[in-house]
Parts: C-alpha cells; structure tokens; sequence
C-alpha cells in the first residue's frame, strides 16, 4: 500500500526542516528588525502649548474654564505621548511666556525646540467657534529633516472636558501614525 506523502514527511521530520530552512532566516531578520525597533530610542518631542481663541459670543465668561482645558490637553497630549514609548516630550524655554506660535515668533519657537534636543515640533491652536463647534489646527515639524510633518484642521463637539479628551486623543493617534523614518 502507498503511503500519503504528508504523513510520511511528517514521521521523517522532512517538513519540520524544510520549513526552517525556507522561513528559518527570515524570520530571525523579522525578529531582530523587531527586536531594533523595540531597542530604538524613544524620539524626542517639544509639544509647545497651543494658542486658544473664544469667538462665540457666548454671554458668560469662561476664560478660566478654557485656560484649565488647554492646561490639561496639553499635558494630557504630552503624558500620552510618553506613555507610548516612542516618544519622549521635552520642554522648551521661551524668552516671553506664553511659548505658544501665537506668542512666539517661529524662528524662536524652532531654536528653542532644537537647543531642547527636540526631534519635532507640535503646536497649534483651539477656536470655540460656538457653543457646539470648536476647530483647531495642529502642525508638526521635523526639526531634524527641517520639514512639515503635519498640517492639520480638526473640529470637535462641544465644550466639556470629555470633548476636549476626545480631541487629545485624536491627535495623539495622528502622532502615533507619522512616517519617521525619512
């Protein structure tokens, strides 16, 4: 009676070797290329404060309420970037506070994120365009490619703290997605 050739491979151990000789290589160079990525060091990144305009109109004053807002977007968008591991937020020191690009002139804004040891640059903005809709834009540079990464318009529902979160985090992901790697 003839055998079936798997089972026959299989008791002889010829498809174990063959398969380790065919995928063996390629997967330690899969694995070490993992292994550089996990090892690489995390990039450092200047995420200045972001600017904040109220144009809408509302009668009561939320000035502090928004101020408060920013403080935690910001230090959230920083915490969060950290806590992925690939990036490492470093602060920057500006002549005249506040360090946002509306205070600061761009040439300034870039020097200091360099003389920080910043691979790149996030800044922007939050307009409260009404009391449903706010818009920001975000930009970010790579300081060391000397390029815009990034150049976005985002829009988000609402004023409360959990629409501000949403916001953060959207941004986040759009960190986390860029191509570093040119």
């Amino acid at each position: 009676m003839t055998e079936n050739w798997k089972e026959t491979s299989m008791r002889s151990g010829k498809s174990a070797r063959s398969f380790w000789r065919m995928f063996g290589p390629a997967a330690v160079a899969m694995l070490s290329v993992a292994c550089l990525a996990a090892a690489s060091p995390p990039v450092p990144v200047a995420v200045i404060d972001f600017d904040y305009t109220d144009t809408s109109g509302e009668p009561r004053d939320q000035t502090a309420e928004h101020a408060a807002r920013l403080a935690a977007f910001v230090k959230t968008l920083r915490s969060d970037l950290a806590a992925t591991g690939r990036f490492q937020p470093v602060e920057i020191a500006c002549a005249a506070p506040p360090c946002t690009a509306g205070n600061t002139p761009a040439p300034a804004l870039i020097d200091a994120a360099k003389a920080a040891g910043a691979r790149l640059l996030v800044y922007g903005g939050i307009e409260k365009m009404s009391t449903l809709i706010q818009w920001g834009k975000l930009q970010i540079v790579d300081l060391r490619a000397d390029r815009l990464l990034d150049d976005k318009m985002l829009s988000f529902r609402g004023d409360s703290d959990d629409a501000w979160r949403r916001a953060e985090v959207f941004v986040v992901e759009e960190i986390k997605g860029l191509d570093l790697s040119k």
